[in-house]
């Protein structure tokens, strides 16, 4: 299943912030450069480099890998929650479910 942009808009923001889980898949999917609704490893390295982390190549294949439970080597909709699990133990992002 791809992952679903609902018309929710994510603003400039310090990324010591809180941010919804629906607020973080909007950021994630502007990432989704050939928009086939899925984020490939390099889409989520691009991400990870854009707010300023170290080491985004292992960062990212370890990502996908967390997050990957089908083994695709994608991130779709049905496993966008390991990434948020992910994105708070690793890169230090606060997403809450709201």
């Amino acid at each position: 299943m791809a992952i679903k942009n609902n018309a929710v808009r994510v603003t400039a923001r310090s990324w010591d912030d809180e941010m919804t889980t629906e607020e973080f898949k909007v950021w994630l999917k502007s990432f989704d450069t050939n928009k086939d609704g899925r984020i490939s490893r390099d889409e989520l390295r691009r991400a990870i480099r854009s707010i300023r982390v170290r080491f985004s190549g292992w960062k990212s294949k370890r990502g996908v890998q967390y997050a990957d439970s089908n083994g695709d080597g994608f991130i779709d909709d049905d496993e966008i929650d390991n990434l948020v699990e992910f994105a708070q133990k690793n890169l230090g992002l606060k997403i809450v479910a709201y």
